[in-house]
């Protein structure tokens, strides 16, 4: 298992609709979840975007995901897209919390681009949780590497 330290930043971002998309203004996970249930992928029991976390200065490199799925055609906006899914803890506040990953596959992502040393969680809703919040997560060791 890894452990990495990172820090919650403001989160506008298309996944939970706050990044004024006007072509997503629900979020882009609202409209992709009905597909990964479809796919076997069911996150009904988590908050409805992600939290993005900055784990500067390392970058990631992609391994083995927990959950790759494919071809997922959720919006007429964009071609269809590959995503990535690993198993992740994180920690805050002295209380862990299970959740996912949550990767557009960088080979079919046209748009949104985001930086390496950025990733997006899915978890349950977390009490108290905001920008600049300092995290921990916990990766196994043969799904994403950090450098």
């Amino acid at each position: 298992m890894i452990r990495i330290e990172g820090k919650v930043i403001a989160g506008y971002g298309v996944a939970s609709g706050k990044g004024k998309d006007p072509r997503y203004p629900n979020g882009t996970l609202m409209l992709q979840l009905p597909y990964f249930k479809e796919k076997g992928l069911d996150l009904s029991s988590y908050f409805r975007g992600t939290i993005n976390i900055d784990i500067s200065p390392y970058t990631f490199t992609i391994k083995k995901p927990t959950y790759y799925i494919t071809d997922i055609d959720w919006s007429k906006h964009i071609p269809p897209e590959n995503f990535y899914f690993f198993k992740v803890t994180l920690l805050f506040k002295e209380k862990k919390y299970n959740g996912l990953i949550y990767m557009p596959d960088p080979k079919t992502k046209t748009d949104h681009h985001q930086i390496n040393t950025m990733l997006e969680v899915i978890m349950p809703h977390i009490e108290g949780i905001e920008n600049g919040a300092a995290v921990k997560l916990e990766i196994a060791e043969e799904c994403i590497s950090f450098s």
